[in-house]
Protein backbone atom coordinates (compact mmCIF):
# COMPACT_ATOMS: atom_id res chain seq x y z
CA UNK A 1 0.00 0.00 0.00
CA UNK A 2 1.38 3.77 -1.21
CA UNK A 3 2.22 6.03 2.06
CA UNK A 4 0.19 8.81 1.86
CA UNK A 5 2.46 12.42 2.30
CA UNK A 6 1.77 14.15 5.44
CA UNK A 7 0.14 17.85 4.48
CA UNK A 8 2.08 20.91 5.98
CA UNK A 9 1.27 24.28 6.64
CA UNK A 10 0.47 26.11 2.88
CA UNK A 11 2.99 29.19 2.96
CA UNK A 12 0.41 31.78 1.78
CA UNK A 13 1.62 35.60 2.65
CA UNK A 14 5.09 33.87 3.99
CA UNK A 15 8.51 35.62 2.41
CA UNK A 16 10.81 34.80 5.41
CA UNK A 17 12.95 31.57 4.29
CA UNK A 18 13.56 30.83 8.02
CA UNK A 19 9.69 30.98 9.01
CA UNK A 20 8.90 28.64 5.96
CA UNK A 21 11.40 26.23 7.00
CA UNK A 22 10.99 26.31 10.90
CA UNK A 23 7.62 26.13 10.94
CA UNK A 24 7.13 22.98 8.17
CA UNK A 25 5.72 24.96 5.96
CA UNK A 26 5.67 22.99 1.96
CA UNK A 27 8.80 24.76 0.04
CA UNK A 28 9.86 24.12 -3.53
CA UNK A 29 13.36 23.94 -3.33
CA UNK A 30 15.13 26.31 -5.51
CA UNK A 31 18.53 26.53 -3.81
CA UNK A 32 20.13 24.33 -7.16
CA UNK A 33 19.70 27.47 -9.23
CA UNK A 34 21.34 29.78 -6.49
CA UNK A 35 24.63 27.02 -7.21
CA UNK A 36 24.45 27.75 -10.44
CA UNK A 37 24.31 31.37 -10.35
CA UNK A 38 27.12 31.75 -7.71
CA UNK A 39 29.65 29.10 -9.99
CA UNK A 40 28.63 31.19 -13.53
CA UNK A 41 28.32 34.51 -12.55
CA UNK A 42 28.77 37.58 -9.94
CA UNK A 43 25.96 40.17 -10.57
CA UNK A 44 22.30 39.15 -11.84
CA UNK A 45 19.40 41.06 -12.36
CA UNK A 46 15.62 39.07 -12.52
CA UNK A 47 12.43 40.54 -13.49
CA UNK A 48 9.15 38.93 -12.54
CA UNK A 49 5.56 40.05 -11.88
CA UNK A 50 4.10 40.39 -8.58
CA UNK A 51 4.05 37.90 -5.79
CA UNK A 52 5.80 35.00 -8.00
CA UNK A 53 8.22 34.50 -5.16
CA UNK A 54 10.98 36.97 -6.09
CA UNK A 55 11.19 38.32 -2.28
CA UNK A 56 11.10 34.64 -0.79
CA UNK A 57 14.00 34.09 -3.14
CA UNK A 58 16.21 36.73 -2.29
CA UNK A 59 15.84 36.00 1.20
CA UNK A 60 16.39 32.41 0.81
CA UNK A 61 19.74 34.07 -0.79
CA UNK A 62 20.28 36.62 2.57
CA UNK A 63 20.06 32.80 4.76
CA UNK A 64 22.78 31.29 2.83
CA UNK A 65 25.12 33.61 2.09
CA UNK A 66 25.17 34.31 6.14
CA UNK A 67 25.57 30.65 6.64
CA UNK A 68 22.63 29.37 8.62
CA UNK A 69 23.28 25.54 7.48
CA UNK A 70 20.25 24.21 9.69
CA UNK A 71 17.75 25.79 7.57
CA UNK A 72 19.30 24.31 3.89
CA UNK A 73 18.99 20.44 5.60
CA UNK A 74 18.29 18.08 2.83
CA UNK A 75 17.93 21.31 0.16
CA UNK A 76 20.06 20.63 -3.11
CA UNK A 77 22.36 23.07 -2.05
CA UNK A 78 23.47 21.78 1.10
CA UNK A 79 25.79 19.32 0.18
CA UNK A 80 28.02 21.80 -1.68
CA UNK A 81 28.12 25.07 0.16
CA UNK A 82 30.86 25.77 2.26
CA UNK A 83 29.57 26.39 5.45
CA UNK A 84 32.57 27.50 6.85
CA UNK A 85 32.27 30.99 5.67
CA UNK A 86 30.23 33.54 5.90
CA UNK A 87 29.27 36.68 4.39
CA UNK A 88 28.19 40.22 5.18
CA UNK A 89 24.58 41.01 3.14
CA UNK A 90 23.42 44.00 2.58
CA UNK A 91 19.27 43.98 1.47
CA UNK A 92 17.41 46.66 0.31
CA UNK A 93 13.88 46.90 0.19
CA UNK A 94 11.41 48.45 -1.57
CA UNK A 95 8.48 46.60 -1.27
CA UNK A 96 6.42 48.22 1.18
CA UNK A 97 7.05 52.11 0.57
CA UNK A 98 5.12 54.92 -0.92
CA UNK A 99 7.32 56.56 -3.74
CA UNK A 100 4.08 59.15 -5.38
CA UNK A 101 5.35 62.13 -4.24
CA UNK A 102 9.23 63.97 -4.79
CA UNK A 103 11.43 62.96 -1.65
CA UNK A 104 9.28 60.21 -0.52
CA UNK A 105 12.47 57.99 -1.90
CA UNK A 106 15.46 59.42 -0.45
CA UNK A 107 13.25 59.63 2.58
CA UNK A 108 12.81 55.58 2.27
CA UNK A 109 16.25 55.05 1.15
CA UNK A 110 18.16 56.75 4.38
CA UNK A 111 15.72 55.36 6.72
CA UNK A 112 17.11 52.01 5.71
CA UNK A 113 20.24 53.03 5.97
CA UNK A 114 19.72 54.07 9.20
CA UNK A 115 18.54 51.01 10.14
CA UNK A 116 21.28 48.66 8.68
CA UNK A 117 24.10 51.16 10.13
CA UNK A 118 22.76 50.59 13.69
CA UNK A 119 22.20 47.30 13.04
CA UNK A 120 25.97 45.99 12.07
CA UNK A 121 27.67 49.32 14.76
CA UNK A 122 28.91 51.28 11.33
CA UNK A 123 28.11 54.82 11.70
CA UNK A 124 28.64 57.76 8.64
CA UNK A 125 29.19 60.83 8.18
CA UNK A 126 27.92 60.92 4.12
CA UNK A 127 25.06 63.04 3.38
CA UNK A 128 23.92 60.95 0.16
CA UNK A 129 22.84 57.61 0.06
CA UNK A 130 25.12 56.70 -2.39
CA UNK A 131 28.19 58.00 -0.50
CA UNK A 132 26.09 55.76 2.88
CA UNK A 133 25.71 52.80 1.16
CA UNK A 134 29.35 52.68 -0.91
CA UNK A 135 30.99 53.56 2.96
CA UNK A 136 28.58 50.29 4.83
CA UNK A 137 29.66 48.04 1.57
CA UNK A 138 33.78 49.00 2.46
CA UNK A 139 32.91 49.08 6.08
CA UNK A 140 31.82 45.69 6.04
CA UNK A 141 34.02 44.10 4.18
CA UNK A 142 36.72 45.22 6.31
CA UNK A 143 35.24 44.67 9.73
CA UNK A 144 34.05 40.77 8.80
CA UNK A 145 36.64 40.15 6.65
CA UNK A 146 34.34 38.84 3.46
CA UNK A 147 33.53 40.33 0.54
CA UNK A 148 29.67 41.85 1.12
CA UNK A 149 26.53 40.51 -0.69
CA UNK A 150 23.94 43.02 -2.07
CA UNK A 151 20.33 42.27 -2.25
CA UNK A 152 17.86 44.90 -3.55
CA UNK A 153 14.35 43.82 -3.90
CA UNK A 154 11.66 45.14 -5.95
CA UNK A 155 14.35 47.77 -7.58
CA UNK A 156 11.78 49.52 -9.72
CA UNK A 157 8.91 49.83 -7.67
CA UNK A 158 9.79 53.88 -7.17
CA UNK A 159 9.23 53.86 -10.67
CA UNK A 160 6.36 52.08 -11.27
CA UNK A 161 4.09 53.88 -8.14
CA UNK A 162 4.90 57.23 -9.98
CA UNK A 163 4.27 56.53 -13.52
CA UNK A 164 1.23 58.23 -13.49
CA UNK A 165 3.37 61.71 -12.57
CA UNK A 166 6.03 61.44 -15.01
CA UNK A 167 8.01 64.23 -13.26
CA UNK A 168 8.15 62.26 -10.24
CA UNK A 169 8.53 59.16 -11.55
CA UNK A 170 11.68 60.67 -13.85
CA UNK A 171 13.00 62.23 -10.63
CA UNK A 172 12.99 58.63 -8.87
CA UNK A 173 14.79 57.07 -11.54
CA UNK A 174 17.65 59.04 -11.56
CA UNK A 175 18.19 58.87 -7.77
CA UNK A 176 18.39 55.03 -8.41
CA UNK A 177 20.91 55.17 -11.58
CA UNK A 178 23.02 56.75 -8.81
CA UNK A 179 22.24 54.76 -5.60
CA UNK A 180 22.77 51.11 -8.08
CA UNK A 181 25.80 52.39 -9.81
CA UNK A 182 27.60 51.90 -6.40
CA UNK A 183 27.26 48.18 -7.06
CA UNK A 184 30.05 48.31 -9.99
CA UNK A 185 31.98 50.86 -8.15
CA UNK A 186 32.45 49.03 -5.11
CA UNK A 187 32.85 45.34 -7.05
CA UNK A 188 36.15 44.69 -5.43
CA UNK A 189 34.43 44.80 -1.74
CA UNK A 190 31.31 42.68 -3.02
CA UNK A 191 31.10 38.61 -3.36
CA UNK A 192 27.86 38.38 -5.11
CA UNK A 193 24.32 40.79 -5.95
CA UNK A 194 21.01 39.97 -7.25
CA UNK A 195 18.53 42.86 -8.12
CA UNK A 196 14.77 41.68 -8.73
CA UNK A 197 11.79 43.64 -9.90
CA UNK A 198 8.45 43.81 -12.11
CA UNK A 199 10.10 45.14 -14.97
CA UNK A 200 13.04 45.14 -16.49
CA UNK A 201 14.04 49.48 -17.62
CA UNK A 202 16.50 50.32 -20.22
CA UNK A 203 20.06 50.29 -19.40
CA UNK A 204 20.61 53.96 -20.95
CA UNK A 205 17.97 55.00 -18.52
CA UNK A 206 18.88 53.15 -15.30
CA UNK A 207 21.33 50.93 -15.61
CA UNK A 208 24.15 53.27 -17.17
CA UNK A 209 25.90 53.13 -14.37
CA UNK A 210 25.50 49.23 -13.47
CA UNK A 211 26.42 47.35 -16.90
CA UNK A 212 28.32 44.79 -15.40
CA UNK A 213 24.75 43.07 -14.29
CA UNK A 214 23.93 39.93 -16.25
CA UNK A 215 19.93 39.98 -17.07
CA UNK A 216 18.56 36.16 -16.25
CA UNK A 217 14.73 37.32 -17.31
CA UNK A 218 14.61 35.07 -20.29
CA UNK A 219 17.66 32.66 -20.03
CA UNK A 220 15.65 29.32 -20.41
CA UNK A 221 17.87 27.93 -17.51
CA UNK A 222 15.81 30.28 -14.80
CA UNK A 223 12.83 30.43 -16.34
CA UNK A 224 11.61 28.17 -13.37
CA UNK A 225 13.63 29.76 -10.98
CA UNK A 226 10.09 31.77 -9.53
CA UNK A 227 7.13 29.20 -9.67
CA UNK A 228 5.74 26.01 -9.69
CA UNK A 229 5.65 23.53 -12.38
CA UNK A 230 3.52 20.80 -12.97
CA UNK A 231 6.08 18.28 -11.32
CA UNK A 232 5.99 20.77 -8.71
CA UNK A 233 2.39 20.35 -7.81
CA UNK A 234 2.39 16.29 -8.31
CA UNK A 235 4.80 15.86 -5.76
CA UNK A 236 5.28 18.91 -2.98
CA UNK A 237 1.93 19.27 -3.09
CA UNK A 238 0.46 15.63 -4.03
CA UNK A 239 -1.74 15.94 -0.68
CA UNK A 240 -3.36 19.05 -1.59
CA UNK A 241 -4.51 17.92 -5.19
CA UNK A 242 -7.56 15.26 -3.79
CA UNK A 243 -10.75 16.99 -4.61
CA UNK A 244 -9.64 19.32 -7.03
CA UNK A 245 -9.61 19.11 -10.50
CA UNK A 246 -5.97 18.84 -11.91
CA UNK A 247 -7.36 19.75 -15.91
CA UNK A 248 -8.78 22.91 -14.33
CA UNK A 249 -6.08 23.72 -11.94
CA UNK A 250 -4.21 23.88 -15.19
CA UNK A 251 -6.37 25.96 -16.86
CA UNK A 252 -7.02 28.47 -14.67
CA UNK A 253 -3.31 29.30 -13.17
CA UNK A 254 -0.47 27.56 -15.49
CA UNK A 255 1.10 29.17 -18.72
CA UNK A 256 3.75 31.65 -17.47
CA UNK A 257 6.58 31.39 -20.07
CA UNK A 258 10.37 32.60 -20.02
CA UNK A 259 11.75 30.65 -23.03
CA UNK A 260 11.79 27.31 -20.60
CA UNK A 261 10.76 24.18 -21.70
CA UNK A 262 7.65 24.20 -19.31
CA UNK A 263 5.47 26.68 -18.22
CA UNK A 264 5.17 27.76 -14.38
CA UNK A 265 2.07 28.35 -12.48
CA UNK A 266 1.79 31.68 -9.90
CA UNK A 267 2.51 30.55 -6.43
CA UNK A 268 -0.10 33.03 -4.70
CA UNK A 269 -3.00 31.13 -7.22
CA UNK A 270 -2.08 27.51 -6.25
CA UNK A 271 -1.70 28.44 -2.70
CA UNK A 272 -4.82 30.35 -2.35
CA UNK A 273 -6.32 27.42 -4.34
CA UNK A 274 -5.43 24.98 -2.17
CA UNK A 275 -6.56 27.04 1.41
CA UNK A 276 -10.27 27.88 -0.12
CA UNK A 277 -10.34 24.83 -2.29
CA UNK A 278 -12.21 26.61 -5.43
CA UNK A 279 -11.10 28.77 -8.23
CA UNK A 280 -10.52 32.57 -8.12
CA UNK A 281 -8.98 35.29 -9.42
CA UNK A 282 -7.03 35.31 -6.38
CA UNK A 283 -3.59 37.15 -7.68
CA UNK A 284 -5.48 39.38 -10.18
CA UNK A 285 -7.40 40.52 -7.22
CA UNK A 286 -4.36 41.86 -5.18
CA UNK A 287 -3.82 45.18 -7.66
CA UNK A 288 -4.67 45.81 -11.59
CA UNK A 289 -3.24 49.65 -11.98
CA UNK A 290 -5.98 51.48 -13.08
CA UNK A 291 -3.06 53.38 -15.01
CA UNK A 292 -2.76 49.83 -17.32
CA UNK A 293 -6.62 50.12 -18.05
CA UNK A 294 -6.47 53.58 -18.44
CA UNK A 295 -3.09 52.94 -21.27
CA UNK A 296 -5.14 50.20 -22.84
CA UNK A 297 -8.40 52.28 -23.71
CA UNK A 298 -6.55 55.48 -24.43
CA UNK A 299 -4.16 53.94 -27.19
CA UNK A 300 -7.19 51.46 -28.38
CA UNK A 301 -5.71 48.29 -27.74
CA UNK A 302 -8.46 45.73 -28.99
CA UNK A 303 -8.98 42.99 -26.97
CA UNK A 304 -9.16 40.86 -29.28
CA UNK A 305 -5.12 41.58 -30.22
CA UNK A 306 -3.99 40.88 -26.79
CA UNK A 307 -4.63 37.30 -27.51
CA UNK A 308 -2.03 37.59 -30.44
CA UNK A 309 0.31 40.26 -29.84
CA UNK A 310 4.14 40.20 -31.42
CA UNK A 311 6.91 42.24 -29.50
CA UNK A 312 10.53 42.34 -30.87
CA UNK A 313 13.18 41.28 -28.14
CA UNK A 314 14.45 44.04 -27.43
CA UNK A 315 10.94 45.80 -27.01
CA UNK A 316 10.25 43.54 -24.54
CA UNK A 317 13.31 43.43 -22.86
CA UNK A 318 13.53 47.51 -21.70
CA UNK A 319 10.65 50.21 -20.50
CA UNK A 320 11.35 53.91 -20.09
CA UNK A 321 9.51 56.64 -18.27
CA UNK A 322 8.96 58.66 -21.16
CA UNK A 323 8.37 55.69 -24.19
CA UNK A 324 6.02 52.97 -22.32
CA UNK A 325 5.04 50.23 -25.08
CA UNK A 326 2.10 48.18 -24.34
CA UNK A 327 3.33 44.68 -25.32
CA UNK A 328 6.16 45.40 -22.59
CA UNK A 329 4.03 47.13 -19.88
CA UNK A 330 2.07 44.11 -20.51
CA UNK A 331 4.18 41.24 -20.82
CA UNK A 332 6.83 42.01 -17.78
CA UNK A 333 3.66 42.62 -15.66
CA UNK A 334 2.55 39.17 -16.07
CA UNK A 335 -0.86 39.94 -18.00
CA UNK A 336 0.57 38.30 -21.33
CA UNK A 337 3.11 35.73 -21.12
CA UNK A 338 5.55 34.41 -24.45
CA UNK A 339 3.69 31.52 -26.41
CA UNK A 340 6.74 31.32 -28.87
CA UNK A 341 9.58 32.13 -30.24
CA UNK A 342 10.11 33.82 -34.08
CA UNK A 343 13.15 34.58 -35.78
CA UNK A 344 12.95 37.27 -38.29
CA UNK A 345 15.60 38.32 -40.32
CA UNK A 346 18.35 37.86 -37.62
CA UNK A 347 16.25 39.78 -35.19
CA UNK A 348 14.03 37.21 -32.23
CA UNK A 349 10.46 38.37 -32.13
CA UNK A 350 8.52 36.76 -29.33
CA UNK A 351 4.42 35.84 -29.47
CA UNK A 352 2.23 37.03 -27.10
CA UNK A 353 -0.53 35.72 -25.72
CA UNK A 354 -2.70 35.65 -22.38
CA UNK A 355 -1.05 32.70 -19.54
CA UNK A 356 -4.36 31.93 -18.45
CA UNK A 357 -8.10 31.67 -17.81
CA UNK A 358 -7.82 33.63 -14.82
CA UNK A 359 -5.69 36.50 -16.55
CA UNK A 360 -7.72 36.60 -19.60
CA UNK A 361 -11.52 36.29 -17.65
CA UNK A 362 -10.00 39.13 -15.25
CA UNK A 363 -8.51 40.99 -17.24
CA UNK A 364 -11.40 41.67 -19.43
CA UNK A 365 -13.72 41.83 -16.64
CA UNK A 366 -11.77 45.28 -15.87
CA UNK A 367 -11.84 46.67 -19.58
CA UNK A 368 -15.48 46.51 -19.38
CA UNK A 369 -16.21 48.21 -15.80
CA UNK A 370 -13.31 50.44 -16.39
CA UNK A 371 -15.14 51.24 -20.33
CA UNK A 372 -18.86 51.68 -18.51
CA UNK A 373 -17.59 52.89 -15.13
CA UNK A 374 -20.04 51.00 -13.19
CA UNK A 375 -18.31 47.33 -12.07
CA UNK A 376 -21.77 46.63 -10.77
CA UNK A 377 -23.92 46.92 -13.82
CA UNK A 378 -21.27 45.19 -15.54
CA UNK A 379 -21.11 41.68 -13.09
CA UNK A 380 -25.35 41.36 -13.47
CA UNK A 381 -25.04 41.53 -17.10
CA UNK A 382 -22.06 38.68 -17.12
CA UNK A 383 -24.80 36.81 -14.70
CA UNK A 384 -27.54 37.52 -17.25
CA UNK A 385 -25.55 36.11 -20.32
CA UNK A 386 -24.43 33.23 -19.03
CA UNK A 387 -27.29 32.17 -18.14
CA UNK A 388 -29.13 33.35 -21.39
CA UNK A 389 -25.93 30.92 -22.98
CA UNK A 390 -27.25 28.00 -21.18
CA UNK A 391 -30.97 28.25 -22.78
CA UNK A 392 -29.93 29.69 -25.98
CA UNK A 393 -32.56 32.85 -25.49
CA UNK A 394 -31.01 34.51 -28.38
CA UNK A 395 -33.94 36.85 -28.01
CA UNK A 396 -32.63 37.89 -24.91
CA UNK A 397 -29.09 37.78 -25.26
CA UNK A 398 -29.74 40.66 -28.44
CA UNK A 399 -31.58 42.45 -26.15
CA UNK A 400 -29.03 42.60 -23.36
CA UNK A 401 -26.41 43.00 -25.72
CA UNK A 402 -28.07 46.44 -26.60
CA UNK A 403 -28.67 47.26 -23.40
CA UNK A 404 -24.64 46.72 -22.47
CA UNK A 405 -23.84 49.22 -25.40
CA UNK A 406 -25.96 51.43 -24.42
CA UNK A 407 -24.43 51.63 -21.09
CA UNK A 408 -21.53 52.79 -22.53
CA UNK A 409 -20.87 56.78 -21.82
CA UNK A 410 -21.43 58.85 -24.48
CA UNK A 411 -18.36 60.65 -24.22
CA UNK A 412 -16.41 57.83 -24.44
CA UNK A 413 -17.64 57.26 -28.24
CA UNK A 414 -16.31 61.13 -28.83
CA UNK A 415 -13.33 61.11 -27.24
CA UNK A 416 -11.83 58.09 -29.39
CA UNK A 417 -11.44 57.24 -32.92
CA UNK A 418 -11.67 53.80 -32.38
CA UNK A 419 -15.10 53.92 -31.35
CA UNK A 420 -16.19 54.36 -35.67
CA UNK A 421 -14.42 51.07 -36.69
CA UNK A 422 -15.71 47.60 -36.61
CA UNK A 423 -12.78 46.66 -34.49
CA UNK A 424 -13.79 48.65 -31.35
CA UNK A 425 -17.36 46.61 -31.25
CA UNK A 426 -15.93 43.32 -32.05
CA UNK A 427 -13.07 44.23 -29.12
CA UNK A 428 -16.21 44.91 -26.95
CA UNK A 429 -18.46 41.89 -27.86
CA UNK A 430 -15.33 39.84 -27.16
CA UNK A 431 -14.32 40.77 -23.55
CA UNK A 432 -18.10 40.50 -22.70
CA UNK A 433 -18.16 36.79 -23.49
CA UNK A 434 -14.10 36.46 -22.22
CA UNK A 435 -15.05 37.98 -18.79
CA UNK A 436 -16.96 34.88 -18.40
CA UNK A 437 -14.36 32.41 -18.89
CA UNK A 438 -15.83 30.77 -21.75
CA UNK A 439 -13.71 28.51 -24.60
CA UNK A 440 -13.00 31.71 -27.56
CA UNK A 441 -11.12 31.48 -30.52
CA UNK A 442 -10.81 34.88 -32.47
CA UNK A 443 -10.04 34.84 -36.08
CA UNK A 444 -10.20 31.19 -36.63
CA UNK A 445 -8.81 30.62 -39.90
CA UNK A 446 -9.99 27.89 -42.66
CA UNK A 447 -9.45 27.30 -46.27
CA UNK A 448 -12.51 29.61 -46.14
CA UNK A 449 -11.08 32.75 -44.60
CA UNK A 450 -11.05 33.81 -40.87
CA UNK A 451 -13.89 33.61 -39.05
CA UNK A 452 -13.92 36.18 -36.13
CA UNK A 453 -14.75 34.62 -33.06
CA UNK A 454 -15.57 31.01 -32.29
CA UNK A 455 -17.34 30.17 -28.91
CA UNK A 456 -17.50 26.90 -26.99
CA UNK A 457 -19.88 26.22 -24.43
CA UNK A 458 -22.10 24.18 -23.02
CA UNK A 459 -22.04 21.49 -25.74
CA UNK A 460 -22.88 24.06 -28.14
CA UNK A 461 -20.54 25.85 -30.93
CA UNK A 462 -21.07 29.81 -31.89
CA UNK A 463 -19.69 31.15 -35.02
CA UNK A 464 -19.82 35.32 -34.49
CA UNK A 465 -19.17 37.20 -37.43
CA UNK A 466 -19.13 41.26 -37.22
CA UNK A 467 -20.05 43.98 -39.33
CA UNK A 468 -20.00 47.72 -38.69
CA UNK A 469 -22.94 49.09 -41.13
CA UNK A 470 -24.28 53.12 -41.55
CA UNK A 471 -27.81 52.58 -40.07
CA UNK A 472 -30.38 49.44 -41.03
CA UNK A 473 -29.44 45.80 -40.94
CA UNK A 474 -28.27 44.67 -43.96
CA UNK A 475 -27.97 41.01 -43.34
CA UNK A 476 -24.53 41.06 -44.63
CA UNK A 477 -23.01 39.27 -41.81
CA UNK A 478 -25.17 36.32 -41.21
CA UNK A 479 -24.70 35.94 -45.14
CA UNK A 480 -20.66 35.62 -45.16
CA UNK A 481 -20.95 32.64 -42.37
CA UNK A 482 -23.51 30.63 -44.92
CA UNK A 483 -21.19 31.48 -47.71
CA UNK A 484 -17.94 30.29 -46.80
CA UNK A 485 -19.36 27.73 -44.64
CA UNK A 486 -17.13 28.32 -41.74
CA UNK A 487 -19.30 25.56 -39.73
CA UNK A 488 -17.77 22.90 -41.74
CA UNK A 489 -14.36 23.67 -39.58
CA UNK A 490 -16.93 22.28 -36.43
CA UNK A 491 -19.41 19.69 -37.74
CA UNK A 492 -17.00 16.53 -36.94
CA UNK A 493 -17.43 17.42 -32.98
CA UNK A 494 -21.51 16.35 -32.89
CA UNK A 495 -22.50 19.43 -31.27
CA UNK A 496 -24.99 21.68 -32.06
CA UNK A 497 -23.67 25.01 -34.42
CA UNK A 498 -25.13 28.29 -34.20
CA UNK A 499 -24.29 30.90 -36.99
CA UNK A 500 -24.79 34.49 -35.30
CA UNK A 501 -24.19 37.22 -37.67
CA UNK A 502 -24.01 40.59 -35.65
CA UNK A 503 -24.06 44.21 -37.30
CA UNK A 504 -23.14 47.17 -35.21
CA UNK A 505 -25.09 51.31 -36.38
CA UNK A 506 -22.53 53.51 -36.84
CA UNK A 507 -24.96 56.28 -36.07
CA UNK A 508 -26.57 54.85 -33.38
CA UNK A 509 -23.61 52.78 -31.69
CA UNK A 510 -25.61 49.79 -31.13
CA UNK A 511 -26.51 46.62 -31.99
CA UNK A 512 -28.33 46.97 -35.52
CA UNK A 513 -29.19 43.38 -36.26
CA UNK A 514 -28.42 39.84 -34.62
CA UNK A 515 -29.47 37.17 -36.47
CA UNK A 516 -28.77 33.59 -35.72
CA UNK A 517 -29.09 30.31 -37.95
CA UNK A 518 -28.61 26.60 -36.21
CA UNK A 519 -26.92 24.30 -38.90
Amino acid sequence: MKQRTARRKLPIGIQTFRELREDNCYYVDKTAYIGRLVDEGKHYFLSRPRRFGKSLFLDTLKELFEGNEPLFEGLAIHERWDWSVRHPVLRIDFSSGNFKELGDLHKDVMEQLDAIESEVSVRSSYDTARGRFRHLIQMLHQQIGQRVVVLIDEYDKPILDALEVPEVARANRDYLRGLYSTIKFGDAHLKFSFLTGVSKFSKVSLFSGLNNLKDITLDPRYSALCGYTEADLDSVFAPELAGLNRAEIRRWYNGYNWLGEEQVYNPFDVLLLFDRRQFGAYWFETGTPTFLLDMLLERGVSALALDDMLGSEELLSALDVDHIATEALLFQTGYLTIRQAEPRGGELYYRLGYPNREVQQSLNKSLLSHLTGDPSRRAEHNARLYDLLLVNEFDGLKTLLEAFFASIPYQWHTNNEIANYEGYYASVFYSYFASLGLDITVEDSSRAGRLDMAVLFNGNVYLFEFKIVERAAEGAALHQLQARDYAAKYRGRGEAIYLVGVEFSQETRNVAAFEVEQV
